[in-house]
């Protein structure tokens, strides 16, 4: 089998290669590496084909397209509040890079695209956990352009049969995971603050809870959505539990202290996981307390991290108090 990762330098699309690869697929990357890491793929270098560009521009990368079985698409710009900040280079990275995947999907006739979908299109949800019927009411650009690529490809195929599973994914957290961002990522901030020996910054009495997905249990939902016969499917992805924030923190060990909540962040997020146990046959394999052990373990990834990014690290605190209400 032939796949192409869009984003795959990235946090997850980094470990969808090394699971790919593993599987006996011939691998081919695209990435801008605006967020992703050659680091990430330093292991597996010789194992694939690497490619550096900018899918929101027309251009050569679309002729990789010929042959390919599978594409992944991973590749996005991911935080909110920059988003809200420039909401026209999220929409051309969100919207038109994912219409021009699309477009080289159509013309080299791709087996099927299964699309990184965000369950920020939920908004704040009226019912959890919440199931893929749930009404959408994404309340950032970021949410709202994600939602838009989603839709492009419902739209996509219908008109020109183009296959492809959608899956929303749910706090995904693991190593490689970003330690920089000004909104969101809980994980990477935490780590972050853990490494600098900073404590960490509880929004609120920490009691918002998330349904936290750890990487591995993700890309094995890509695979097996890639494999299947489904096609033109919608699947939330998370592992079916909502854990208290201060909950975390305790995992991880060390002191915290207290910033005010944000406007427009959920207290809940809670994935419905049924649909995709019922017609995937998947379910997440690593609880809470697994994942973090995990991560702890692999710290030393942070720590040797390259100086550009180790400078991220330092401000990523405080970036965190920037857009406080």
């Amino acid at each position: 089998m032939k796949a192409i990762i869009i984003g795959g330098a990235g946090f997850i699309g980094s470990h969808l290669a090394d699971c790919l690869i593993k599987e006996n697929f011939k691998v081919k990357i695209i990435d801008n590496l605006s967020t992703g890491r050659i680091e990430n793929i330093k292991n597996i270098k010789k194992s694939i084909k690497f490619l550096k560009f900018d899918i929101s521009k027309k251009g050569e990368w679309q002729k990789e397209f010929k042959n390919i079985d599978y594409v992944f698409h991973l590749a996005a710009l991911a935080d909110i509040v920059p988003s809200i900040d420039n909401p026209e280079i999220y929409y051309q990275s969100n919207v038109t890079g994912t219409l021009n995947v699309i477009e080289a999907c159509k013309k080299y006739k791709v087996r099927k695209i299964i699309y990184s979908a965000s369950s920020s299109c939920y908004g704040i949800p009226k019912n959890y956990p919440t199931k893929e019927t749930e009404k959408i009411d994404p309340k950032f650009p970021y949410a709202v352009t994600k939602y838009f690529g989603e839709q492009l490809l419902i739209y996509w195929s219908r008109i020109y049969k183009i296959n492809y599973i959608s899956l929303r994914l749910f706090n995904v957290y693991g190593p490689r995971s970003r330690t920089s961002g000004t909104y969101g990522a809980m994980f990477g901030v935490f780590l972050a603050q853990k490494l600098n020996n900073k404590p960490y910054t509880l929004v609120g009495d920490g009691k918002q809870s998330r349904d936290f997905t750890y990487v591995s249990d993700v890309v094995s939902a890509f695979l097996i959505a890639a494999k299947s016969r489904l096609e033109n499917k919608i699947f939330n992805v998370g592992s079916g539990k909502a854990i208290q924030v201060r909950t975390i923190i305790k995992l991880l060990g060390g002191s915290y202290i207290k910033i005010p909540k944000r406007p427009g962040e959920p207290h809940i997020t809670h994935a419905n996981i049924e649909k995709i146990k019922k017609e995937l046959g998947w379910k997440p394999k690593i609880d809470i307390k697994e994942g973090i052990n995990i991560m702890l373990k692999n710290i030393n990834f942070w720590k040797n991290a390259p100086l550009w990014n180790r400078k991220k690290i330092k401000i990523a605190t405080k970036n965190w108090f920037k857009y406080l209400s």
